[in-house]
């Protein structure tokens, strides 16, 4: 996540504290869930085992989280066009190349932004990305995913644990409905991404900064999901731990066919350091590693393609996305999730998503102003190019 100012130097602090909470402490008041308008569309819609350290998830929980004020500058184009590895089980290839956009960027963009569709923007081409064939039972990208995050042990972590369940359920129905009335072309299902290893500011236990949450509080959410026919999504923050280490841990989950990963380069401090002091990052090799380990579980266990979902915000969030294999047992979504006004979120997409192609992209929306001022309308979303099709609500 970040704050204005893009056009600063990078710059690095610490925001507002979560605190972990337990299910019988007084919840907020009903928030209601951003009211966003819709504008017509004016492109085709057709385009587009390890240590037993786990920490009860009662325990309190200290997440910070830092902001990205990296200038937003124009990509010059590599002088020869790269194209990137595939897996080799699909001969498809995925062109990388970004040509320079001197196209206008921040506040003053307007209805010319190049992170929109219809502008006239170099990198239009480069989408949607030539990658495998979706197999069958893929949910990319005939349908669009839409997502309410969090953690219910924290009304300060996003609207999955800032409401009483059966008030964000019914939210979450509605959120649903109006994406596939504003795009009846990519039907929505619904989501919740629960967040169940935590970054810490602290060691803990494993000294690795980071809390496992305890499994009948994933199984909760599991619960709510499938009163609504959705998915569920298990967020890792690593803090100083690895994908290797925490993957197994998870698997217990991840070999049901409605759920999937997502994986926050943010809390991933892979040079040392304290999570939410400074930010964190993925290199391909780690996105790599990922869905090869959800790939082998979907041969294993006979599942539909699992989706990898991927956070990010700054350019060195995620690094060397060129290297990236793409393979139809994973679909991966890159996230973007950044915050401010529309324009800033905009720069950001353009900058982190759109400028460097992986497969399918996502926007996250924020459900508190504080963090999204004002909120993007979700007729803006659906004019970027790509079309996102995880959107998430925090």
């Amino acid at each position: 996540m970040r704050l204005p100012d893009l056009a600063r130097p990078l710059i690095l602090s610490t925001l507002t504290l979560c605190f972990a909470c337990a299910d019988n402490v007084q919840r907020a008041g009903e928030p209601s869930v951003t009211s966003q308008g819709t504008v017509s569309l004016s492109r085709d819609a057709s385009r587009p085992r390890v240590p037993a350290d786990t920490v009860d998830s009662l325990v309190a929980v200290r997440r910070a989280t830092v902001m990205d004020t990296t200038p937003i500058r124009a990509r010059p184009a590599p002088p020869v066009p790269v194209r990137s590895r595939v897996t080799s089980d699909s001969t498809a290839s995925r062109d990388s190349a970004k040509p320079k956009v001197p196209a206008p960027l921040g506040p003053r963009s307007g209805d010319r932004h190049p992170a929109f569709g219809d502008t006239g923007s170099p990198l239009d081409s480069l989408w949607p990305v030539k990658g495998p064939a979706p197999l069958p039972g893929s949910i990319l990208p005939a349908k669009r995913i839409v997502a309410f995050y969090g953690n219910p042990k924290s009304r300060r972590m996003g609207i999955l644990g800032e409401l009483d369940p059966d008030v964000m359920l019914r939210k979450l129905d509605a959120e649903v409905a109006a994406w596939t009335r504003i795009d009846p072309s990519t039907p929505a299902i619904p989501a919740l991404h629960v967040i169940v290893l935590v970054a810490d500011g602290f060691p803990g236990p494993s000294g690795k900064y980071r809390t496992r949450h305890d499994s009948a509080m994933i199984e909760k959410v599991y619960g709510w999901a499938r009163s609504r026919n959705g998915l569920m999504f298990v967020d890792l923050q690593v803090g100083q731990s690895t994908l290797q280490a925490e993957l197994p841990w998870i698997e217990k989950f991840l070999v049901r066919p409605d759920v999937h990963l997502a994986i926050d380069p943010e809390f991933s401090m892979k040079g040392g350091g304290v999570p939410g002091r400074r930010i964190g990052t993925y290199d391909a090799a780690d996105i790599n590693y990922a869905s090869r380990y959800l790939a082998s579980l979907v041969d294993r266990y006979k599942l539909p393609p699992k989706i990898l979902v991927v956070h990010r915000f700054t350019p060195k969030g995620v690094t060397n996305t060129r290297e990236i294999r793409l393979d139809p047992r994973v679909q991966i979504v890159m996230d973007m999730d950044g915050f401010g006004p529309p324009w800033m979120k905009r720069d950001t997409y353009w900058r982190d998503i759109k400028s460097e192609p992986v497969q399918f992209t996502g926007w996250k929306q924020f459900t508190k102003r504080r963090n999204d001022q004002p909120p993007t309308p979700r007729g803006d979303i659906l004019r970027l190019w790509p079309r996102p099709l995880y959107i998430q609500l925090q």
